[in-house]
């Protein structure tokens, strides 16, 4: 009663419409087919026509095609999308990542102009650990050897140091 009270044309309308028969009601609405165009072919009257119908794409029939479309559905829903990149998308980013960090290294090395007494001591640092490394060689390198070479040359040793002391006396 209170939606007649506000809309009391809408009701009356509308009570008008359901009161109709099928037929008048279709008298009243407006016809939207008779503005569309209809094809030929619909009629009765051509049955040696052959009728269009709609062609399958084989693509969307295939099971993998389809199982493929319900994956990709399932992540979006989710909000996964796909992580796989073309190779030719990889390359670029990691060759633009590469120019970056090259970029960073030069302008610290700008910004890191040493002096004279620090190139100095980077050399000398440098000659010492070359010479340990050549002694850590050397003390491999010696227990490495066998056993019976180790004590020819302390024979050696030991002979050259008699005749030494011979010579001297």
């Amino acid at each position: 009663l209170t939606f007649s009270f506000f809309y009391p044309f809408i009701i009356s309308s509308f009570s008008s419409i359901i009161s109709l028969d099928q037929s008048e009601l279709t008298e009243r609405l407006p016809r939207v087919r008779s503005i569309m165009a209809e094809p030929d072919y619909m009629d009765g009257d051509c049955d040696e026509l052959i009728k269009p119908k709609k062609l399958i794409n084989p693509v969307k029939t295939s099971r993998n095609h389809q199982d493929l479309h319900r994956e990709l559905l399932m992540n979006q829903k989710r909000g996964l999308a796909p992580q796989n990149k073309p190779e030719l998308q990889k390359v670029m980013e990691k060759r633009k990542r590469d120019q970056v960090l090259k970029a960073q290294k030069e302008e610290q090395e700008a910004h890191k102009k040493q002096s004279d007494l620090e190139i100095e001591l980077m050399k000398r640092q440098q000659k010492l650990e070359q010479l340990e490394l050549e002694q850590q060689k050397n003390e491999e390198e010696q227990e490495n050897t066998p056993e019976f070479v180790k004590m020819k040359s302390n024979l050696r040793r030991t002979k050259q140091e008699v005749d030494e002391q011979e010579r001297t006396t």
